[in-house]
């Protein structure tokens, strides 16, 4: 057992094992206190997160130049690397459980229920759905990839989601309330994907979090019991409660500062309920007026040609920065134009909004946790 908060003295053993019982097992002991601290990785993709990261142990070898946690750092969560290099968020047995408890609460899971996991454990929404299921005292469903029949017929109750992996249960038409709850979370759904598998009898509840927050801790716009809310004075979303990150691996900052993790996100507070506007680094300044990313992308998602799209700023000598949208044709064989969906964005957001470029694609390039790749579609690879 390690007891001492306040030196790097745990262990931080690399596990880059398939879903399976010993991943579970390897979670339940570092929670419990019965095992060291783990850093779950991809299998086959572990080495530079190990080279970054430093576990002490990795394939149950010592790690030369390792180094430990602190004691009550239970798993150290490699994030994602959307916009970014990665970091350790480094997050105690009490905030993954605080988490799991809330979120349990909220959605009225009683003990006993299963939990199908069917994302990275590597990711914290992967890995939330085995701490559920420790809280639920049941045995987790584990899929090492994402097989749509499979996932119906899993047997589950609950159910945690990206928006491509519900698209593609959608796509089958299928009757969707086998499930309790299916938590969708990690991006932004295309505009109408909750209505249409709603329509097909899924109980669907969004979430909103980053490993810093031990994952969703706002559901449906409302947050999960003892987070609190708040905006900023430049109009990012601020999270405090038990739920919050012990601090960054290898970072002389520390946990966040006066009880507040300020988000890289961009947000609105009416009557409680929260509203995401898009990431505060993805506005995009062209000819000196900000353009939310997000907000274009949202725009564009709903006209009838575009299957997916995302949206990114382009060096521009003259306007600074280019609105460019990257799109998925619902026809590739009668893809949309510039014009026409320059058209349909001055419609309905500011002139200035509208892309200048367009770039056509079979598909967006996604992340192991289903986000939009943004920093390859930025550097137009």
């Amino acid at each position: 057992m390690w007891r001492n908060p306040s030196h790097p003295d745990r262990p931080l053993h690399a596990v880059a094992l398939p879903a399976g019982p010993r991943l579970f097992a390897a979670i339940r002991d570092a929670l419990s206190g019965e095992g060291p601290a783990v850093l779950p990785l991809i299998p086959g993709q572990e080495a530079a997160a190990i080279a970054a990261l430093r576990p002490t142990h990795s394939g149950g070898r010592r790690q030369p130049g390792g180094a430990g946690v602190p004691g009550e750092v239970a798993v150290v969560i490699a994030t994602s690397g959307s916009t970014g290099p990665p970091k350790g968020v480094m997050l105690s047995a009490a905030a993954l459980r605080a988490s799991a408890a809330a979120s349990l609460r909220r959605l009225d899971a009683a003990k006993g229920e299963r939990w199908l996991c069917c994302l990275p454990v590597s990711h914290v929404s992967g890995l939330q759905v085995l701490v559920r299921s420790l809280l639920c005292e049941s045995e987790p469903v584990l899929h090492e990839r994402f097989d749509p029949v499979a996932v119906l017929e899993s047997g589950a109750d609950h159910v945690s989601l990206v928006p491509t992996q519900l698209h593609r249960l959608v796509a089958l038409r299928a009757d969707l309330s086998r499930f309790r709850t299916v938590l969708l979370g990690g991006v932004a759904p295309r505009p109408g994907l909750v209505a249409e598998a709603r329509a097909l009898g899924a109980r669907v509840v969004t979430t909103y979090g980053m490993s810093e927050t031990s994952g969703g801790c706002v559901y449906d716009g409302m947050p999960l019991d003892q987070v609190e809310l708040k905006i900023g004075d430049d109009g990012r979303i601020l999270v405090s409660g038990p739920v919050l990150f012990s601090g960054y691996r290898d970072s002389p900052a520390g946990p966040p500062g006066g009880g507040w993790f300020v988000t890289s996100d961009l947000g609105e507070l009416s009557g409680g309920r929260l509203r995401v506007l898009g990431r505060a680094d993805d506005v995009i300044n062209t000819g000196g007026e900000k353009v939310p990313a997000a907000s274009v992308a949202a725009v564009l998602g709903a006209h009838p040609e575009v299957a997916d799209v995302a949206v990114v700023g382009r060096p521009d000598p003259e306007w600074g920065e280019l609105v460019v949208a990257v799109v998925v044709p619902a026809d590739p064989a009668a893809p949309p134009t510039l014009a026409q969906l320059r058209a349909y964005c001055t419609d309905r957001l500011p002139p200035h909004a509208a892309p200048r470029d367009l770039r056509l694609l079979p598909s967006l390039p996604l992340l192991p946790n289903g986000k939009t790749d943004l920093i390859r579609l930025k550097s137009g690879t």
